[in-house]
């Protein structure tokens, strides 16, 4: 069994005489009788180290006396300092915001930068008009259309003026519709639809050519070739001639130029002559079909002189 270690003695006032020194080991000394009989030896005690006296350090003196006034200036610095630390760590933590926002900005900048240059180059007199090309004219002439469209010549493709062009084709009957199509760099393409006149109505004045819709084309003094003498009750403002007129429209262009007459007295009574052979159509109802079923009785009977088409499922011929 071992002995504690003995604590080491507190440290000697200043000005306190030396001491002795101690023995770095003390004589071993013998064990007891009753331990030496019980087989248990101590050991030698451990020797007493003493320790070095400590100075006390002096205290760190400021750097600067407490009661030094604080400058305008070196508060302005530090506030310039802080600030300029702000901005940094905004800087750095909205730098992906601000390149999105550059790359968004440029892409907006290009897509202005490109509309204008267009816009201005389709309005600018690199594209402007010097030729007019007409389509779809078979009655009109197409130079008589280019003429009427002059003022257009030198206008830019996208400042055409459509009124302007509009109060100009008013001046043809025969135009039913038109459409205007540019064709970079300098030719303006009016496609027209004709009307489609479907026979003539002898007036005072004359003979007047008129459309399925009762529009007047020409007048004559002679009754023109190739259009059919209609006689409708009630005249061109009537159920009667709109009835006749789709009748007309529906037939198919040889057997259309085959009629010679056409007589309606209310919309439902319509009647044919086509090539001196009476065709009795009724209403303008199921035109399409009657003018089928009524090519294919005439080919299978020339012989006869009636058709009577108004029932198209149960044909009656005389």
């Amino acid at each position: 069994m071992r002995r504690p270690t003995p604590l080491p003695p507190p440290p000697r006032p200043a000005g306190a005489p030396p001491v002795d020194p101690q023995p770095a080991t003390r004589p071993r000394e013998e064990a007891p009788a009753d331990l030496a009989d019980a087989g248990q030896v101590t050991q030698p005690l451990a020797p007493l180290i003493p320790l070095p006296a400590q100075t006390p350090q002096p205290a760190s003196e400021p750097d600067a006396p407490a009661d030094t006034p604080v400058r305008l200036r070196d508060l302005w610095r530090a506030q310039r300092a802080r600030r300029k630390a702000l901005r940094a760590e905004v800087r750095r933590f909205t730098g992906r915001a601000r390149r999105r926002r550059r790359i968004w900005l440029g892409v907006a900048a290009s897509l202005v930068l490109l509309v204008a240059v267009t816009v201005g180059a389709a309005y600018s007199p690199l594209f402007a008009v010097d030729d007019i090309e007409v389509v779809g004219t078979s009655q009109l002439d197409p130079q008589s259309v280019q003429d009427a469209l002059s003022g257009q010549l030198g206008t830019p493709l996208a400042a055409i003026d459509e009124s302007a062009v509009k109060a100009a084709l008013i001046a043809f009957p025969l135009v039913e519709s038109y459409t205007l199509e540019a064709d970079p760099p300098h030719t303006l393409v009016v496609r027209i639809v004709e009307r489609t006149p479907v026979g003539v109505v002898q007036s005072d004045a004359g003979f007047t050519l008129y459309d399925a819709a009762g529009v007047a084309l020409s007048t004559t003094a002679d009754q023109p070739t190739g259009y059919p003498l209609m006689t409708v009750t009630g005249g061109v403002d009537s159920d009667a001639f709109t009835a006749a007129g789709q009748v007309m429209r529906a037939l198919p262009s040889d057997v259309r130029a085959r009629v010679t007459a056409v007589t309606a007295s209310t919309p439902d009574d319509v009647t044919l002559t086509i090539d001196g052979k009476q065709v009795v159509w009724g209403s303008a109802d199921q035109s399409a079909t009657k003018a089928l079923v009524l090519q294919e009785i005439m080919a299978a009977r020339p012989d006869v002189s009636s058709y009577d088409v108004s029932t198209p499922d149960a044909v009656v011929v005389r």
